[in-house]
């Protein structure tokens, strides 16, 4: 699935919206071997991810450290910080993609 918009311009294997409100978005990503979510950060809202499957990668340019996450871990990322999110292993991985409280958007960085 291609994820195109006033910033963002990258391919995932899929995304299924799960709610959509003013100031909070929850979302299911489906990542293939390879995919990445390119270097980004968001002016307001957290970035709660919950891994469902597989193995996701998540590095930042800040005080935060780089993660590999598995199923069943849950990390966090503050408004403001660049991040990267990718599945670096050989198997498909999904999360759940909890962002808000604040208005959403997409800052490429």
């Amino acid at each position: 699935m291609a994820v195109s918009g006033p910033n963002s311009n990258y391919s995932v294997a899929n995304i299924e919206t799960i709610v959509k409100g003013t100031d909070v978005v929850v979302r299911v990503f489906t990542l293939e071997p390879g995919n990445r979510i390119p270097w980004h950060y968001h002016s307001e809202s957290l970035d709660h991810y919950f891994v469902l499957e597989g193995n996701v990668s998540i590095e930042t340019r800040g005080a935060e450290p780089d993660v590999s996450l598995n199923v069943g871990d849950r990390y966090k990322i503050e408004p403001g910080i660049a991040h990267t999110v990718a599945n670096t292993s050989t198997a498909t991985s999904r999360f759940l993609l909890v962002q808000g409280v604040g208005q959403y958007d997409w800052l490429k960085a």
